[in-house]
């Protein structure tokens, strides 16, 4: 059985869901895993706000409007009488839900209540538009199997044990549609697998079931050698290890979640990219065969703090930077990359919702910059068999670039350097050029 995910635009509209229902509706037993249809759950996050700045009668004026277009998604989604009065009945649940909530406290637990929404919507019509054309399909709620720990990390073996029983007590079908993105916390309150997270729903649904395969559906044709929106002449990647697709998206490939590939590679899952759009395309497929050595593509993560902590007494010193660790470590802020000197350690984070407590931390042990509106670059592939003179190569493309720092040798697949925002795109081009099309 594989599994597939379809994002928000592929169930953007009825037109949309008509291709995706086209596109799965072929005999085969399969698990369908939907996000919420494309701008939902942004007017989600936008109700939440108001919510919390208690403003209801804004949060009601927004919750009206969504509603009125959903029940012009029903009138035209669905055909019959029968299912016209199922669809609004959806509509009328979440949101009920959603009006609920304008009332009483509003804390962090009925935010994920209210952003959750969207999926048990976008997955309710579209498995009445399965039903309403004759397909055997069966609605499989991610709430009573997607699970997270305490410490926000997805339980794999509580979701394996989980979705074996509520596929028993679903029963028997052909296509399974649930929802992506939503879960439970260790607590079973309603929370998610954050943003993009409907591809990691079904990288770890495929990993649960051993599936055949996971296709993930997009927009676009796979993953692209570089960023199009910034770089002329990019191409598709055919194919790509695992641990390559993993680098990629954690620096910025947009089309996949970053812990997408994960739960795959321990089970040697292939993933497949599709356009949901353009069906005939093979996409970029993922494996844990490598195709060699060589460059594969580029990317870019923006949004980043470069912080450097200069102090003699790191100098011939043990645990200096165990202690800088256990900063970050107690604010539960991740590092993306570290350079050090004798006497200087620079590090770089995407997430600032403690950078004042950890600045103030820091300078207990020496002098902290703090620089803003950086970007990471990142140039993956399979560099073991172009390390003599790869390096040279990246220096003569990045040449008058201000580069302000640079990780190289911590993975065979990824080299990363850090330049200003404002660069970003020079440097994208200047590799391209160099590096995938030279």
């Amino acid at each position: 059985m594989n599994v597939l995910k379809f994002g928000g635009t592929s169930v953007g509209s009825p037109e949309n869901m008509n291709v995706v229902m086209n596109l799965i509706a072929d005999g085969h037993k399969k698990i369908v895993v939907l996000s919420a249809m494309s701008g939902t759950t942004n007017s989600l996050v936008e109700i939440a706000g108001y919510l919390q700045k208690r403003n209801k009668d804004i949060a009601l004026m927004h919750i009206n409007k969504l509603e009125g277009k959903y029940r012009d998604v029903v009138t035209s989604l669905c055909k019959t009488p029968e299912s016209k009065a199922k669809g609004m009945a959806v509509i009328e649940e979440s949101f009920g839900t959603l009006r609920a909530l304008t009332s009483g406290e509003f804390s962090e637990r009925e935010e994920k209540i209210v952003v959750a929404q969207g999926e048990l919507i976008s997955t309710g019509l579209f498995t009445i538009l399965l039903l309403e054309n004759g397909h055997d399909a069966k609605l499989l709620p991610a709430l009573d199997f997607m699970v997270i720990d305490k410490d926000q990390a997805a339980d794999l073996i509580a979701i394996s044990e989980k979705l074996k029983s509520a596929l028993t007590a679903t029963g028997n079908a052909t296509y399974y549609i649930t929802q992506g993105f939503i879960c439970r916390n260790h607590e079973g309150n309603i929370d998610n697998l954050q943003r993009g997270g409907s591809d990691y729903s079904a990288s770890l649904i495929g990993a649960a079931i051993r599936a055949g395969e996971i296709q993930i559906w997009t927009d676009i044709d796979g993953i692209r050698n570089n960023d199009p929106r910034y770089v002329k002449e990019t191409r598709k990647v055919e194919r790509l290890s695992f641990r390559e697709a993993a680098e990629l998206a954690y620096f910025g490939a947009k089309i996949l979640h970053p812990q997408t590939v994960m739960p795959a590679k321990v089970y040697n899952i292939p993933v497949r990219l599709k356009n949901t759009m353009n069906p005939a395309d093979s996409g970029t497929l993922i494996t844990s065969e490598t195709t060699g050595a060589g460059i594969k593509a580029v990317a870019a993560k923006d949004g980043i703090t470069a912080i450097k902590i200069r102090s003699y007494r790191m100098l011939m010193a043990y645990g200096f930077m165990k202690s800088l660790f256990e900063i970050f470590e107690r604010f539960k802020t991740p590092i993306d990359m570290i350079s050090t000197s004798e006497v200087a350690v620079s590090l770089t984070i995407d997430n600032t919702r403690k950078l004042n407590e950890i600045v103030k931390e820091l300078k207990e042990y020496g002098e902290v910059e703090v620089d803003s509106d950086m970007s990471i670059v990142c140039i993956v592939g399979d560099i073991q068999g172009e390390e003599r003179g790869f390096a040279a190569k990246v220096f003569t493309a990045l040449e008058g670039i201000p580069i302000r720092m640079i990780s190289y040798g911590g993975s065979r697949y990824n080299i990363s350097v850090l330049v200003p925002t404002a660069q970003k795109q020079t440097t994208l081009q200047a590799l391209s050029d160099h590096l995938l099309n030279g």
